[in-house]
């Protein structure tokens, strides 16, 4: 019964995409540290993830989104900010650090809502 409850679609969405966003920081952080190193490409989640988790999502497969996994890969999208050949913002990092902060207090919410939800169903209160 309960893992029936862990394995609806949407639940295990809420948990990849809050995997991406954790694994997102990861790279913030790198990027960042790795600001002035020269010729230091810019990270990020794989472009791909979030196609294949809409498309998983699409067909509300529980299989196919728990089976999926963000990894990291540099940003085909970045280009050189110095001449030494660095990929690396500082202002586009504190901006992608600060969506990402609000990417993981809406997928927290959404998975403690429905954690919320089992504790009241089990214990009949709601305190």
């Amino acid at each position: 019964m309960i893992d029936a409850l862990f394995n609806q679609p949407d639940y295990l969405a809420a948990k990849k995409t809050l995997d991406a966003v954790s694994l997102r920081q990861t790279a913030i952080a790198s990027n960042i540290a790795n600001l002035e190193t020269p010729g230091y490409k810019r990270l990020d989640v794989a472009a791909s993830f979030n196609t294949e988790l809409q498309r998983a999502c699409a067909a509300r497969d529980p299989q196919e989104i728990a089976a999926l996994k963000p990894e990291l890969e540099v940003d085909p999208n970045a280009v050189a900010v110095s001449p030494d050949g660095n990929t690396v913002s500082l202002e586009d990092e504190l901006l992608k650090m600060n969506q990402n902060s609000l990417a993981n207090t809406l997928e927290t919410q959404l998975i403690s809502t429905d954690l919320y939800r089992l504790k009241m169903a089990i214990t009949g209160t709601a305190g």
